[in-house]
């Protein structure tokens, strides 16, 4: 790079002849995108977003009100999941507790509820 710039700077016009068209690279094909790059989980994950799939829940989930008739929804592949709720937004504890499939279950502290729905994860 640095030969380069001494060059250019003292005969201007005869490299700037011979000097070969910038290229951006991997060949004339420029820089592969991360679609382009992107095998097996990976790229069905990508293909999921792009149809406006969330496979893995990797977006910022919906929010809920919490009700009982409108609960917040806990996505899991099996029977049970473990949630922690943080019942206040400057509080720093967080309450765990179990939720199940079936019915909401409830926090124990602020009372907010929850409701399993199984997930099939896309393999």
């Amino acid at each position: 790079m640095a030969t380069r710039l001494l060059l250019l700077r003292l005969f201007p016009r005869a490299v700037r002849a011979t000097a070969p068209a910038s290229i951006r690279a991997m060949s004339a094909g420029g820089i592969p995108t991360d679609e382009e790059q992107a095998t097996g989980l990976e790229l069905k994950s990508m293909q999921a977003l792009k149809r406006g799939e969330d496979p893995y829940n990797v977006l910022k989930p919906k929010k809920y009100p919490g009700t009982r008739e409108e609960p917040h929804i806990v996505p899991s592949i099996g029977d049970k999941r473990l949630v922690g709720c943080i019942c206040e937004e400057d509080n720093s504890t967080i309450i765990w507790f179990w939720v199940h499939k079936g019915d909401s279950h409830r926090c124990p502290q602020c009372g907010s509820y929850y409701k399993l729905t199984h997930y099939e994860l896309p393999h």
